[in-house]
């Protein structure tokens, strides 16, 4: 199963067991409950998501309950759900993804430039930002291998869509590939994981500011390139990182060497058209993709129903049914490559992004209720801003103890 992503999406390294362990002390704690309503869709059963309190009457399925326990199938069971054409990966298709997203990348550009209006400037940093999000989707996409069969391809088209967002490749490939090795693992995980009560509470202000509060934490994503996160050290731009192996010295070191390159042509442009236009044209979008890619991250892994685990009860299972997917609407889950289908991306991150869909639904069935149904978005995702808000307010810290743990605050 994990061979087939050519650039090792999973790392080992005596940290991850792939087994499955049995429940350990579960911790729901007092303030909120995440309840769950059962209806079926097309004859499955499907189960819709939504934030209740604990004193909430009715017929519910508690998925607290539900996520404490074993799943009682396999990933390889999951795995034999999904039509075999999903896992192939065609470059042809891949590119003209990304060629689209250049087309519109420029034609927003052009457009913005020959209108020229403050409120011109403004609709095109929301629009360019989001497609800026896409490149980075496309160069994750390329991380996994998911891109191509070809580890060279892979490689020049990550560091193109990427190193054009200011993103180093290499460096983010890597750590991000523990990400998805350790997801849902409370001390090993990479990003967006609990702190221990004990740790959130003499975690230092600036540390609280950029991680747990609105609207600082939408804006730390280059403090994490450079720092990761709060009680962990490393820069992303560095082979001497403990992020790194020596073995990756030169892959992070190509990476930064591609983000200084840009910096020059940037500097070039600056010169040529002036600051002021370059800060409409680049910067300003740059900032609004840092947010998008803060609020789509902590969404598919910060939710009161998402699981956490310590040694013992973690798997790579349960990690992965940890996440959660969201619906950001027709045309923006198109713009953003269906980064939205987010679990079936977790436990099989080489499926190429054009076959998660249809991916997604072969394994439903299988998950039962442990598939949690985003609600579905109109033309903008904005229930998701009331699903933002409760989740920075509930989602604090976890317990100390314990190795089956959900948020507390």
């Amino acid at each position: 199963v994990f061979s087939l992503d050519m650039f090792g999406f999973i790392s080992l390294g005596g940290r991850t067991c792939l087994g499955r362990g049995e429940v350990g002390a579960v911790s729901t704690g007092r303030r909120t409950r995440t309840s769950v309503a059962c209806k079926t869709r097309r004859g499955l059963p499907v189960v819709s998501v939504a934030s209740k309190t604990a004193n909430d009457a009715g017929e519910k399925v508690d998925l607290l309950s539900t996520f404490a326990k074993s799943p009682p199938f396999t990933l390889e069971d999951v795995r034999r759900a999904i039509p075999a054409h999903c896992w192939q990966k065609s470059a042809t298709r891949s590119v003209a993804y990304l060629l689209r997203d250049v087309v519109i990348v420029a034609a927003l550009a052009a457009a913005a430039a020959a209108v020229n209006n403050p409120l011109a400037w403004v609709a095109y940093a929301l629009a360019q930002g989001t497609m800026f999000w896409g490149l980075f989707v496309v160069g994750h996409d390329a991380g996994h291998g998911s891109f191509s069969t070809s580890k060279v391809l892979n490689s020049v088209m990550g560091h193109l869509s990427h190193a054009s967002i200011l993103v180093p490749f290499h460096g983010w490939r890597i750590s991000h590939r523990d990400h998805h090795a350790n997801h849902g693992h409370i001390e090993n995980d990479e990003s967006w994981y609990p702190y221990a009560k004990s740790d959130y509470d003499k975690m230092k202000l600036t540390h609280k500011l950029f991680r747990f509060e609105l609207p600082f934490a939408l804006f730390g994503y280059p403090i994490y390139l450079f720092k990761r996160t709060p009680m962990k050290s490393g820069s992303h731009f560095l082979p001497s990182s403990p992020l790194f192996r020596d073995s990756e010295a030169r892959d992070v070191l190509t990476s930064t060497g591609s983000l200084l390159a840009m910096l020059a042509v940037l500097g070039a442009v600056g010169a040529k058209i002036g600051a002021a236009a370059l800060l409409k044209l680049y910067f300003a979008p740059l900032i609004v993709f840092w947010v998008w890619l803060a609020v789509v991250t902590y969404l598919h892994h910060t939710d009161p129903s998402c699981p956490f685990y310590r040694d013992g009860d973690w798997s790579y299972l349960r990690g992965g049914l940890s996440t959660t997917d969201r619906d950001y609407g027709p045309l923006l889950n198109e713009l953003t490559h269906s980064i939205g289908t987010h679990v079936v991306h977790h436990l099989f991150p080489q499926i190429p992004h054009y076959h998660l869909e249809e991916a997604n639904a072969a394994i439903r069935p299988v998950l039962g209720e442990y598939y949690r149904e985003p609600k579905r978005s109109g033309l903008l995702p904005l229930h998701l801003v009331s699903d933002l808000r409760r989740s920075f307010r509930e989602c604090r810290f976890v317990k100390d103890s314990g190795s089956v743990l959900f948020y507390e605050n």
